[in-house]
């Protein structure tokens, strides 16, 4: 592709620049959606399904901690979506080369931590 002369890196370090980009805008474009118990599951299809479409992905897991929701009272209530809920798993191929990286919250760290999980060539 037209876009690989212009990274002046590995394909390596490629896939792994392309997965942080990933993440990012999992955490960036989704933490304060907001949603309940009944919305949930297309919450994570519709973030999921985002990043799917991204150029290179080969595989996205997105799930959201049910355990930190508040119970919720009644059909009109509805939490915001935060790091700290957000379990995500990115995968990204470029000429045999897959990465994964992973976004889960790090209690000991107190943060949303975004990580390269895996390294395949």
């Amino acid at each position: 592709m037209k876009a690989a002369s212009r990274f002046a890196c590995t394909v390596r370090e490629r896939c792994i620049f392309e997965t942080g980009i990933k993440l990012a805008t999992i955490y960036h474009q989704y933490v304060g959606t907001p949603f309940n118990g009944g919305s949930i599951d297309s919450l994570e299809e519709a973030i999921t399904n985002s990043i799917m479409v991204q150029p290179y992905v080969s595989y996205v897991e997105v799930t959201i901690d049910r355990s930190v929701l508040p119970p919720l009272e009644d059909h009109y209530s509805y939490v915001s979506l935060g790091g700290n809920m957000i379990d995500a798993i990115v995968e990204v191929t470029i000429d045999g080369v897959t990465v994964r990286s992973e976004m889960r919250y790090d209690g000991e760290l107190g943060y949303p931590l975004m990580y390269v999980s895996e390294i395949r060539e």
